[in-house]
């Protein structure tokens, strides 16, 4: 059975840890930033991990 191509779009947008966890940026913070808080778009600046739930489907798109 051929290679499956990891889905580019996912590429770009998520990494993964040297644990095996996926990293992705926070949304919201493109624009209409003058309603935000500083506080809340500084938060926003930060990346987190993908949710567990999504992390296999993630893990998928990325040929893992």
């Amino acid at each position: 059975m051929p290679k499956l191509k990891s889905n580019r779009a996912a590429r770009k947008r998520f990494r993964v840890t040297g644990t095996g966890k996926i990293k992705r940026t926070k949304a919201y913070a493109s624009h209409i930033l003058t309603k935000k808080t500083s506080k809340r778009k500084r938060k926003l600046r930060r990346g987190t991990t993908v949710a567990g739930s999504d992390a296999r489907r993630v893990k998928r798109m990325l040929g893992m």
